[in-house]
């Protein structure tokens, strides 16, 4: 049991530093995360960062059917040799409203995950990336059943759930009325958290839950 709880703290570890990255992406893309002058005559940005290693992971994409369709990509656990293994444990990452599950594949959280003996599941929440928007997601348990409908079709047991932000209007209620289902949960200031009450969140059954409020 220590054992376990040791790998799900070390997980919570690798997605918070990921999580930075997932923060600064869009000022990246907008080119502002430049050095400043300064920094450039004071000679700190001389010498170039070394280069991200290269990670040989596949990631698969499909879309599951149903309303809305779900799109997602996956990355299987290898080993060293870069050999298909079975996973330690399930990570389904969610996303905030800035993001799709393409920004999980472009930080390279899937690949770290999955060559760390990890089975990553990101989808593109409705209206986000590829998955369309739908008029069948109204009430929490509407958003509860998508997240079920999802991890079933993909064989996903007690996962680990990562959600950011926006991604709270789906984990929250999935959280209160199935966490049993769930591993672990890490939210990242999700939205939604004030719906319930400190009574409800005690009463929140997770095998071996490793909660992390970042």
């Amino acid at each position: 049991m220590n054992f376990l709880r040791n790998r799900l703290v070390v997980l919570g570890l690798v997605l918070l530093a990921t999580l930075l990255l997932y923060l600064l992406l869009p000022s990246i893309r907008q080119g502002s995360m430049e050095p400043s002058l300064e920094a450039q005559r004071m000679g700190l940005m001389a010498t170039p960062p070394p280069p991200i290693p290269t990670i040989n992971v596949s990631i698969r994409t499909g879309q599951l059917p149903g309303d809305p369709p779900l799109f997602f990509r996956e990355a299987i656990p290898v080993d060293a040799a870069g050999r298909q293994i079975l996973p330690r444990l399930q990570v389904v990452l969610l996303h905030g409203q800035a993001f799709t599950s393409k920004t999980w594949e472009e930080l390279g959280t899937m690949a770290l995950l999955a060559t760390n003996g990890y089975q990553a599941l990101a989808m593109d929440l409705p209206g986000y990336g590829k998955s369309p928007n739908s008029e069948a997601l109204k009430t929490d348990q509407n958003r509860v059943d998508l997240l079920s409908r999802f991890m079933e079709s993909l064989g996903v047991r007690a996962a680990v759930l990562l959600s950011p932000s926006m991604s709270g209007h789906y984990s929250i209620p999935f959280l209160m009325k199935n966490s049993a289902q769930l591993h672990g949960f890490i939210p990242i200031a999700p939205v939604g958290t004030k719906s319930y009450s400190p009574q409800q969140y005690q009463n929140i059954q997770v095998t071996d839950i490793q909660m992390m409020m970042m």
